[in-house]
């Protein structure tokens, strides 16, 4: 069948925006489900979602289902295929094991889009099924429904996939009280971690706290995290035969760094839930990217330019102003990977300074003036649940986090504009899991977004001792599904890092009995067998009655500490 033969025609992206209901998309599906059942009589297409329901409005595409088994699912998407469906669009797609193919139908004159989902016969289409007659069934449903999709369109929230995640929820609820809601992945399951860091180590405490077997994959064999894991598999971050053997007995997958590879997420989702999954990484690990993500979201960066040569360097300082940072878009962290320009005779050999190779796309971005540096961690769980915990208000040196206080002794309505901002995106994004947002507090009272991390985050460590729920058992309820805890601060708490010094050498730290003399402070060590100048070894934390008290507990703590010189 020839291109111009196929029933089905292309499909259109538009702005999300809420219509009312026509009656010609009942048209559609029957068109739809006739067109399945001469090729395929033995599957059952369902017709869901709001076109699904008269009277409810909604964006006005066809939403259907096919339920097969899981082999026949990619037999029945090319069946699909030859009618004229196309594969989903957009930055954020279904795995191939439970598709989403996209076309559309003219009725009238007028185009109807059709998202037409194939999926394994399971919970899911149940789901989907008891939503659709519930709302069939009681009409203050309806109303409820119908008024939450205006109030987020109202809000500016056009993306389509910004749309859905926000919806998610309000439809979790339904589901809960139909008694058909999510399962949890309950403990003894295995708990899949891409990276075995320091924070893949705090993660698998956790998890192993709440009764979870712990799986790491890391290039390292003794990382970290390998002391409380009950597997290791060693391999890097882009070794997707390794991250399928970690699939192979984990119930859940997620990632303690940036730095895993897309293709290794993209490869484990049809096997296993990776959560966060590839939207969220694609969506940080590179800082151009990241930037097109805040602005679609709707929050502020400072402003930017791509460049690759030194003549759009020199455009961009024209356009930014001085001091500006030029960073590599993608790699580096803690300051790396990013040089400071402060006046035009440092532009000329500036990207040679950076040393990426020639025509890579960097970020040259204002520097900006700030009352302050905040970060804000959020967790969300698969139904959309969503909980912040307290501001932090931090401090760096050269790049790397020195000190957090938290929650942030900064006005009331400063850390709600920075909850709003963090929650916003976390939302915005999809996620399952934890984001990260790093803020700059302006002298006009405005929060700006620094940097994005899909992950549990160094800021966050002052949550162990100083909130109701750790970061790190946060995230794991969040991607297990088990609910999540409250993120009320327990008190004042500061984190200071405990740094590297000096060269390569083997790891012994001296003066603990001094630095632990103080009962509020508690001492975080990362289990990494060698030091050298600036490395993340561990953190002290120290309650107080205020955000100054703890601080000063804590850096009197950290002066009481060195690392033994070679002899």
């Amino acid at each position: 069948m020839t291109t111009d033969e196929r029933p089905i025609g292309p499909y259109e992206r538009l702005p999300a925006s809420v219509e009312p209901w026509d009656p010609r998309t009942v048209t559609v599906a029957q068109t739809v489900i006739g067109l399945v059942a001469q090729r395929r009589p033995d599957l059952a297409v369902e017709h869901i979602g709001s076109t699904a329901v008269p009277g409810l409005p909604g964006k006005g595409i066809v939403d259907l289902v096919i339920a097969t088994e899981p082999d026949d699912v990619p037999v029945v998407a090319e069946m699909l295929f030859d009618l004229g469906f196309g594969p989903q669009p957009g930055q954020d797609p279904f795995p191939p094991t439970r598709p989403m193919l996209v076309g559309s139908l003219v009725v009238d004159g007028t185009l109807f889009r059709i998202h037409l989902h194939v999926q394994p016969r399971g919970d899911e289409v149940i789901r989907d099924l008891a939503f659709r007659d519930a709302l069939l069934a009681d009409p203050e449903l309806v109303a409820a429904y119908a008024a939450l999709k205006s109030e987020i369109v109202a809000g500016g929230h056009h993306a389509s996939f910004q749309y859905t995640y926000r919806k998610q929820a309000w439809i979790a609820d339904v589901h809960r009280r139909l008694g058909v809601k999510r399962r949890p992945i309950d403990p003894p399951a295995t708990i899949g971690i891409l990276g075995g860091g320091q924070l893949g180590r705090m993660l698998g405490q956790a998890a192993r706290a709440m009764g979870y077997r712990v799986a790491i994959l890391d290039p390292e064999p003794d990382c970290p995290a390998a002391s409380v894991a009950d597997v290791v598999i060693l391999g890097s971050y882009d070794d997707i035969g390794a991250a399928l053997r970690l699939a192979d007995i984990s119930s859940v997958i997620t990632y303690e760094l940036e730095h895993v590879a897309a293709a290794v997420v993209q490869a484990l989702d049809p096997k296993v839930p990776v959560r966060p999954g590839r939207y969220p990484l694609v969506s940080t690990q590179d800082r151009i990217s990241e930037r097109h993500f805040i602005e679609v979201a709707g929050a502020t960066v400072a402003p930017w330019r791509e460049v690759r040569t030194t003549v759009e360097l020199w455009a961009a300082a024209d356009a930014l102003g001085l001091p500006l940072r030029l960073k590599a878009a993608t790699g580096g962290y803690d300051g790396r990977s990013q040089i400071r320009i402060t006046t035009t005779d440092e532009i000329n050999g500036a990207l040679e300074r950076l040393g990426r190779p020639a025509d890579s796309p960097l970020l040259a971005e204002r520097e900006l003036e700030f009352v302050a540096e905040l970060s804000v961690v959020v967790s969300r769980g698969p139904d959309g649940e969503i909980a912040a915990f307290p501001v932090a208000r931090n401090l760096h040196d050269a790049g790397i986090l020195t000190e957090s206080v938290a929650p942030a002794p900064i006005p009331d309505e400063i850390a709600a504009r920075a909850t709003e901002v963090a929650m916003d995106l976390a939302i915005a994004m999809g996620l399952c899991g934890t984001l990260t947002s790093e803020l700059f507090w302006l002298a006009d009272g405005s929060i700006v977004v620094n940097e994005l991390a899909p992950r549990v985050h160094n800021s966050g460590h002052w949550t162990i001792e100083g909130a109701q729920t750790s970061q790190f058992e946060q995230h794991i309820r969040a991607i297990t599904g088990l609910g999540l805890g409250s993120p009320a601060a327990l008190a004042p708490t500061a984190v200071v890092n405990l740094l590297g010094t000096g060269p390569n050498r083997e790891a012994r730290l001296l003066g603990l009995r001094e630095g632990l003399a103080d009962p509020a402070v508690h001492l975080h060590l990362y289990d990494k067998r060698r030091v050298f100048e600036r490395r993340k070894m561990g953190h002290l934390t120290a309650i107080g009655t205020d955000a100054d008290e703890a601080l000063e507990r804590a850096r009197v703590a950290r002066a009481a500490l060195s690392w033994r010189c070679e002899s």
